[in-house]
């Protein structure tokens, strides 16, 4: 039987700690093989002239030069897929925001050298963050692209968030999405296409804890709707876009007419937390027809079974399609399961909900 290539690895972090750490865990899983650690992009770089690596794990801090220096240098060169392996991103940081500007395809936590319990989901989360890397081709990272990237709306749609207008009545509908690998770019083209008067809308993108906060202020500066991360109580209200926060589950949940979202710590769902599911679920529980739901890129099946269940209650469902999904697995399970009404190019997404809202 022919031997299944594996996914060659090289981790780029200055603490030897960390790259030791990084290797036994990637080395546990036999799809993974770690062919080298550098110390620094430099000695990355003399590592890369002579195996090329299908993933790089890159951390951020680092002596002579800097890991989004380096990123932007190997997008602008030879594309990679990149994971940034950071261990939190500050307040005002524009860590992420750079990081996500010049094509890194993830972000994931250095893991808790604790209990076996964290190293467990670490492993977990770092296996399947490389996995879906691999199945990524990052472009060539151009002036134009840059430009694109960082485009934001004119202060008329960014002042039109404070408008009391409401466009759609139904204002008990609420939007529910879930996405994965490629999301954090694909978000950005959905949410940014929705008017500043739209129903409610949560959404799950896996993301570790401090990464969806950076996200999420990101994300207000593009779209006409609010956006802010999600907290305990938050009302899921017309003109408002909630984040699942990292490393924390997010449900949506009713008191009569009004919904709100409640976050809540739990073991992973679907190999998540966040997990999409779980949004899901609650959705097609406190929701029901009222609630409209997206499964967009990402690699596995979470967000499936969740889909399938809001379908069967009654809600309108949408799946990014094949060709306009960096990793097409959670849109493909979705479908496969018979829980999805429409599938539908990344850049029609905005229009095709906005059409059910109106039927």
């Amino acid at each position: 039987m022919k031997q299944m290539k594996k996914i060659k690895v090289l981790i780029v972090d200055d603490s030897a700690v960390v790259r030791k750490s990084l290797t036994k865990l990637l080395s546990s899983d036999n799809k993974i093989e770690v062919i080298g650690c550098a110390p620094d992009p430099l000695v990355a770089v003399t590592k890369m002239a002579k195996q090329a690596p299908d993933v790089i794990l890159l951390d951020v801090e680092m002596p002579r030069m800097n890991g989004i220096i380096f990123l932007r240098k190997i997008m602008e060169q030879h594309p990679l897929p990149v994971i940034i392996c950071s261990s939190f991103v500050a307040q005002g940081s524009d860590v992420f925001d750079k990081a996500l500007e010049y094509g890194a395809v993830g972000v994931v936590l250095k893991p808790n050298l604790g209990s076996q319990e964290q190293l467990h989901e670490a492993q977990i989360l770092l296996t399947d963050a490389v996995k879906a890397a691999a199945l990524t081709k990052p472009p060539k990272l151009t002036l134009s692209r840059l430009k694109s990237r960082g485009a934001k709306l004119d202060a008329d749609v960014v002042l039109a968030k404070t408008s009391t207008n409401k466009t759609f009545t139904a204002t008990e509908k609420i939007i529910v999405v879930g996405a994965s690998t490629g999301g954090t770019e694909a978000l950005t083209v959905f949410l940014a296409g929705l008017p500043h008067d739209f129903p409610g809308v949560v959404v799950v993108q896996h993301m570790p804890k401090g990464f969806t906060n950076s996200f999420a202020r990101r994300l207000d500066g593009l779209c006409a709707m609010s956006v802010k991360e999600a907290e305990k109580g938050d009302d899921i209200v017309c003109g408002r876009i909630l984040i699942a926060p990292g490393n924390k589950h997010t449900l949506c949940k009713r008191n009569g007419k009004h919904y709100y979202v409640d976050v809540i710590d739990g073991e992973l769902v679907s190999r998540h937390r966040p997990s999409v599911d779980v949004l899901f679920r609650s959705a097609a529980r406190y929701a029901g027809n009222n609630a409209f739901a997206v499964i967009m890129t990402g690699m596995g099946d979470d967000g499936a079974k969740g889909m399938k269940e809001m379908h069967t209650m009654g809600a309108r469902t949408i799946a990014q399609d094949q060709a306009s999904s960096v990793v097409f697995g959670m849109p493909r399970v979705a479908i496969e399961l018979g829980g999805v009404d429409k599938i539908v190019p990344l850049d029609n997404i905005a229009q095709e909900l906005t059409n059910f809202l109106k039927r």
